[in-house]
């Protein structure tokens, strides 16, 4: 499991851990590691909170190049209203 660590590997290195953080500390330690490990693989198992796909239109299909068109072309000129003489 640890690779290449003999005993006495790991034992220098608990030392270490425990003159570094105390024993009162390693409990906290564990506990905040065991959470975030818990928590990573929730949410990899879960869907995504947020839905990015956009939702289907009722509108028909249209090609891409025919709505690029329709929003670069300019707006119909309206024809001017003509004054009723009278």
């Amino acid at each position: 499991m640890f690779g290449s660590f003999g005993w006495m590997e790991l034992t220098l290195i608990l030392v270490i851990v425990l003159i570094i953080f105390g024993a009162g500390k390693i409990p906290q330690l564990g506990e905040g590691l065991g959470k975030a490990i818990k928590g990573f693989k929730k949410s990899v198992n879960e869907e995504d909170a947020i839905n990015v796909t956009p939702p289907p239109s009722d509108s028909p299909d249209t090609p891409p190049s025919q709505i690029a068109q329709a929003q670069a072309a300019p707006p119909p000129v309206q024809a001017a209203k003509q004054v009723k003489q009278g």
